[in-house]
C-alpha cells in the first residue's frame, strides 16, 4: 500500500535522527547544529545547540536527554538544560559516530559511518563498529566489522536489536543479553537501497528510509516490502513512529548528504504520513 505524506518543517539542513517521546517529535538539524522538538502539528516548541553536530537521540530511564556528537565523537547527556560529555566514543569508532538507539535500561547502541561520504572515499571496503555505552558512560564494542552501521532500534521486548548496514544494503539482527551484549547475528533483510534510519512497528516489520529508493518502505523480514510511502523530491534520511497512537509517521527528507551543498540549499524539511500499523519498540 501506499502512503502520502504532508509537509511538515522545512528550510532545514540535515535533519536526523527522529524520536517521539511526550507529545513531541524531536529531531537533530546535523549541519545546523540544533536539536529541535515540533508538535504532532509540525509547530516548533524547542531547540537548543550541540557541539560537534548532534545526530542520534535517545533518553536515559531517568529522563536525561542523550545526543550524539557526530564529529566530536562523543555522547552528550542534557539534565536541565545543560549538556555534560557522558561518554568518549573514540576507542571504538574513528571517524562520525552517527545514528543511536537507547533501550529501556538506558545503554546506547551508537553506530559509526566509517568514512567521509564527503570526499572519495570507497566506503564499500571499511568497517565500522556498533558502540555500547551504559548508563554509567562505561563504553565497549557490541559488534564490529558493520558496513556503516546507521539507525537501529530495539523490539518491544527488548530481546532484539536490528541496524541498518547501509553501505551492505541490508538489515542485521542480534539477540540482546542480559547484560546488553549483542550475540547471534543475522540478516534480517537484503534490500535493493541503501537503509539510513528506521523504525518498528505492530506487526515486527521496520520502516526504512531507503536512501537511493522511493521514500520509506516498510519492510517484513527476509525482504518483503509491504508498503511505502513515496518522496519524489530528493531523498529521505530517517522515519520514526509516533503521535498519540504511534500512527503517525514522521520522516526526515532533503537532497543530498553532502555538507556544503545541504548548508548552500537549506532544502531539508519533514513530512509526516499517517500508516496503518502503530509503531513498536524503540525508537
Amino acid at each position: 500500500m501506499d502512503f502520502e505524506s504532508t509537509r511538515g518543517m522545512s528550510g532545514l539542513m540535515f535533519p536526523e535522527g527522529p524520536r517521539w517521546r511526550d507529545g513531541l517529535f524531536w529531531f537533530s538539524d546535523i549541519l545546523a547544529g540544533q536539536v529541535h522538538a515540533t508538535t504532532p502539528e509540525g509547530k516548533l516548541v524547542e531547540s537548543f545547540d550541540v557541539p560537534g553536530e548532534p545526530s542520534g537521540l535517545g533518553w536515559l530511564p531517568g529522563g536525561d536527554m542523550l545526543v550524539v556528537s557526530r564529529v566530536d565523537l562523543c555522547l552528550y547527556r542534557r539534565h536541565g538544560g545543560v549538556l555534560t560529555r557522558h561518554a568518549d566514543l573514540r576507542p571504538v569508532h574513528s571517524i562520525y559516530s552517527n545514528d543511536m538507539v537507547v533501550d529501556r535500561h538506558g545503554r546506547a547502541y551508537v553506530g559509526s559511518v566509517g568514512f567521509d561520504f564527503n570526499f572519495n572515499t570507497t566506503p564499500n571496503s571499511i568497517g565500522s563498529a556498533l558502540a555500547l555505552v551504559h548508563p554509567d558512560g562505561r563504553l565497549e564494542t557490541a559488534a564490529s566489522d558493520l558496513k556503516c552501521p546507521n539507525g537501529t532500534a530495539v523490539t518491544a521486548d527488548g530481546r532484539t536489536l536490528i541496524v541498518a548496514e547501509s553501505m551492505a544494503r541490508r538489515l542485521t539482527a542480534f539477540d540482546i543479553g542480559a547484560d546488553g551484549k549483542l550475540s547471534n547475528r543475522r540478516v534480517f533483510a537484503e534490500l535493493d537501497y541503501v537503509p539510513d534510519g528506521i523504525c518498528l512497528d505492530e506487526e515486527n516489520c521496520v520502516w526504512v528510509a531507503a536512501v537511493d529508493g522511493p521514500g520509506v518502505i516498510r519492510v517484513a523480514e527476509g525482504g518483503e516490502i509491504r508498503d511505502r510511502v513515496a518522496i519524489v523530491d530528493g531523498m529521505v534520511f530517517a522515519c520514526v513512529l509516533g503521535g498519540a497512537d504511534r500512527r503517525t509517521l514522521m520522516i526526515c527528507a532533503g537532497v543530498t548528504h553532502h555538507s556544503d551543498e545541504a548548508i548552500a540549499a537549506r532544502a531539508g524539511r519533514i513530512e509526516f504520513a499517517r500508516v496503518a500499523v502503530p509503531g513498536a519498540g524503540l525508537p
